[in-house]
Parts: C-alpha cells; sequence; structure tokens
C-alpha cells in the first residue's frame, strides 16, 4: 500500500499527449535497446514488456527514483529461470510422437510461481515468457503472496483421443514434477489444459512423488480443487466491469456485450452476463463466430457448453445442426463483422486478437467499453487508438485476475485440507476484484491517468517494493 500511495502522490499529475495516449518519449524507453536486440526473436514477449514500459514512462522519467524503476524493470523482464525439456509419448497407432516442453519460472518475489499451463501448437519460450511476464503483476494485484510464471508445451490436444491426452499429460508432468512443489511452483490450467488434463497430470504427479498437496490448481473439485474456480475468471471479468461500468454512470443490465472465445473464460463471462441482464451478442471459436442480435438465452449457452466441455466440437457444427438461435459467420471475430452493434467488448479467445481496424471497427459501432478475459488480446496499435478515444479501457491483467485469485484459495483450502463452500468462494472472489479495481481506480484520480495505466502502475510498483525490501535490486 506505501507503494501504492507514493505512486498516486508523485505521479497521478503526470499527463499523457493531449489526445490521451500515452507519453511518447523513445529517449526515455531507450534503456530498453538491448532487451529488444537481445530478444528479437521473441516479439510477444517485447510486445508486453513495450505496452507496460510505456505505461510507466513517467515512473522511469522521475528525477529521484528513475533510475532505480528503470533497474528493477530491467531485472523483472528476466525470468528466474527458464525450463526446457523434451517430451516423448506414444499416439494410439503406437508410433513414438516428440514435443517441446516449458516452465518459465519467471518471479519469486511475492511467493511461488503461480501461473497456467497453456498447450497449442503456437506455444514457444517467446509466448510463455509473455504470459509469464503479465502474471507477475497481475498476481501483486489481487494481494495474494504469488509470484508469476507460466509454462506448457506444442503439443495440440484438439483431434486426439482421451488416451492420447492422458498419455501426453503422465510424459509431461514426468519431467515437470522434478521443479515444482507447493511452497515453490504451484502450476494451474489455460488454454487446452483443462479439468481432463489437470486430473491426468496430478494423477501422474502422485504416482512420482506419493504426494497428496496443492500443487496444481484448477484441478477438479473430488481431488480437491476449489468451488468456483472454473467459473471465477469468467465471473471476476463482470465482476470488475460492473464496477468500473457504475463508476462511470453506466450499467451492463440490456447492454449489448460481444465476448470472443468459447473457451473456459469466454463461457463463464457470457453466462454472469446474462445472469445480470446483459444481452451477450456473440462467442466465436478461431473458425468463426456466432451472433446473437437479440442476445443470448441460457439455452443457447447450455448448447455451446454442451459442444465445448462434452462433445469438443466446433461452433460451425452447433450452427450447422440448427441447436442455438444464432447466425454463424465463417472466418470472423466479433471484432470485424461490420454492422455489429456492440457496447460493451469482451476478448476473451487469445493474444492479439483485436488490432487497430477492429478496435476502429469497435468505435465506429458506438463500443463504450473493452474489458480483456484474455491475457493481451489487444495489440499495440489498437491499445492507442482506444485511448485516443478515451472509452472505458481494463487490461487483462486486472479484469482476468479472478482465475489465479481463486487459485491462491485453492492453494490455501489445499494447505489446511479445508474444502470452502461455493458462496464463500465466490464471496472472496467479488471482494478481490473489488479491492483491484480500488488500487487501479485509487491511482487515476483526477483523471490523468487511465485504468490501464493505472494497472500497470500499481502492480509494477508494488513488485519493485518488493525487490527493494529483499534486497533483490539496489
Amino acid at each position: 500500500m506505501d507503494a501504492l500511495e507514493e505512486l498516486r502522490h508523485k505521479y497521478s499529475h503526470t499527463r499523457g499527449d493531449d489526445d490521451g495516449s500515452y507519453v511518447e518519449n523513445k529517449h526515455a524507453l531507450s534503456f530498453l535497446d538491448p532487451l529488444r536486440e537481445k530478444y528479437a526473436h521473441q516479439p510477444t514477449f517485447l510486445q508486453a514488456v513495450e505496452e507496460m514500459a510505456e505505461s510507466l514512462a513517467p515512473i522511469f522519467a522521475n528525477k529521484e527514483k528513475g533510475e532505480f524503476y528503470k533497474r528493477a524493470f530491467l531485472v523483472m523482464t528476466e525470468p528466474e529461470r527458464s525450463i526446457s525439456f523434451r517430451v516423448n509419448w506414444t499416439d494410439d497407432q503406437g508410433r513414438l510422437q516428440t514435443n517441446r516442453g516449458w516452465r518459465v519460472e519467471f518471479s519469486s518475489v511475492l511467493g511461488p510461481y503461480k501461473g497456467g499451463l497453456r498447450f497449442h501448437p503456437t506455444v514457444d519460450e517467446g509466448v510463455l515468457k509473455f504470459l509469464g511476464f503479465e502474471q507477475i503483476f497481475k498476481n501483486a494485484l489481487t494481494g495474494l503472496q504469488m509470484g508469476g510464471g507460466k509454462g506448457g508445451s506444442d503439443f495440440d490436444p484438439k483431434g486426439k483421443s482421451d488416451g492420447e491426452v492422458r498419455r501426453f499429460c503422465e510424459a509431461y508432468m514426468t519431467e515437470l514434477s522434478r521443479y515444482i512443489h507447493p511452497q515453490t511452483d504451484v502450476p494451474a490450467g489455460d488454454i487446452g489444459v483443462g479439468g481432463r488434463e489437470l486430473g491426468f497430470l496430478y494423477g501422474q504427479y502422485k504416482r512420482l512423488t506419493k504426494r497428496s498437496d496443492g500443487v496444481l490448481t484448477g484441478k477438479p473439485i473430488i481431488l480437491g480443487g476449489s468451488e468456483c474456480r472454473i467459473e471465477a475468471t469468467g465471473y471476476g471479468v463482470v465482476y470488475i466491469a460492473q464496477l468500473a461500468v457504475e463508476k462511470n454512470g453506466g450499467t451492463l443490465q440490456g447492454a449489448r456485450c460481444a465476448v470472443s472465445g468459447s473457451g473456459n473464460v469466454a463461457q463463464y463471462t457470457a453466462e454472469k452476463l446474462i445472469d445480470i441482464g446483459a444481452k451477450v451478442v456473440s462467442m466465436s471459436d478461431s473458425d468463426g463466430t456466432l451472433v446473437f442480435q437479440n442476445g443470448m438465452t441460457m439455452e443457447d449457452w447450455n448448447v455451446i457448453i454442451d459442444a465445448k466441455q462434452v462433445k469438443r466440437t466446433r461452433l460451425s457444427n452447433v450452427a450447422a445442426d440448427g441447436l442455438v438461435n444464432g447466425v454463424y459467420h465463417p472466418k470472423h471475430s466479433p471484432w470485424t463483422i461490420d454492422d455489429l452493434k456492440v457496447e460493451y467488448a469482451f476478448p476473451c479467445a487469445t493474444q492479439n486478437e483485436i488490432d487497430g481496424q477492429s478496435a476502429e471497427l469497435l468505435i465506429r459501432n458506438g463500443v463504450k467499453g473493452i474489458i480483456e478475459g484474455a491475457n493481451l488480446p489487444t495489440k499495440i496499435d489498437a491499445q492507442r487508438r482506444i485511448r485516443e478515444s478515451k472509452i472505458l479501457y481494463i487490461p487483462g491483467k486486472a479484469a482476468n485476475a479472478g482465475g489465479v485469485a481463486t487459485s491462491g484459495f485453492e492453494m490455501a483450502q489445499n494447505a489446511q485440507r479445508l474444502n470452502w463452500e461455493s458462496d464463500e468462494v465466490n464471496a472472496k472472489l467479488k471482494a478481490t476484484m473489488k479491492s483491484i479495481y480500488n488500487q487501479i481506480d485509487s491511482v487515476t484520480e483526477g483523471g490523468e491517468c487511465t485504468l490501464e495505466q493505472g494497472a500497470n502502475r500499481a502492480g509494477f510498483l508494488i513488485v519493485a517494493e518488493a525487490m527493494k525490501t529483499l534486497g533483490w535490486v539496489w
């Protein structure tokens, strides 16, 4: 809290350009040039660093402590360790297959490394570094004792049998188990890693270690998982959106809300929006978008849940079977459909799904706010256009922190060998999202910086203060 008070009093007066964009000062950020050169082959990671650095430019320019903050930031951009390993597994035809696995243990400043595992063919070390870097500040905003990390593999579970997924998970955990522990590194799920995969991973961990502990979160409840964990990220996105919209004199009730994606975050963002009376006008997958001009019903939502969680099929098949009231738009995301009128956008699919052109379309179609359910779903050019428009914008490191917060609750329950009731977990989730919103909103007092900048600056100063206290940066 001291760090936040310092930020509020010293930097709340610092303006961006007159159009509301970030301070554009290449000289002030030239200290990043060696990092840019060193990691030019990891563009997604550098994008996350640049986005954060632009937001922190006024802090770096401070005459009294700017040089210290630059040093701290550079230290934060280097993972404490990055582990890479081979994963051999056998497919259903008995053939040997090989994938690459990673665990990026980014920062243990605030607690054990904490962050999910992603199984997707686009995964590489650079993608995991981007996700792990974002995770540091997201976890800091929760106020819980969690550091930042991320892991995964370029394995694609899509189209694989349960047996193939199980054999891969067992092979992956055989390697990963050497590096994780409830007190040092606690992975969870992410894209491609849901309850099925976490069950297989935990089963192999128990086989290898003979331990039953909280080394993974997001587990099925029967294995020690937490109530409300599956829903937590999506619910948290809506809770913080409600706070921000109501603070600005608006309401989500009756509002046209576009959701992208149809995975865990998108599913429960849509459910909670419907629950509070919003009109959910879209859900999507990588092949196209279902548009519900009059809003999704719970019947529509249940069909999509069955398709994605049980049948593991595409939205195009759902539309072709006539099971929902939506109209399918192949090869489109919600952000590329010209005539889709949207008041609030909830990008919940993946990184970089909204570019400058998509942002322009959203603004032209009357969007009032963008609340990120995914990690870094908005490209830098889109972010700048959003700032110019002065619409509500809450970045993923604040908006989607409900998932990792509830993972923290699961760690606490596992440590105590207790199970909290769903209402208790949901109440704690709401309180955490309110605390996050209050933190980032307090930094924006006077309207001199945005909620996005507030989230970045608040998270950074918490971590920097902890590093200084530990003697890790001087």
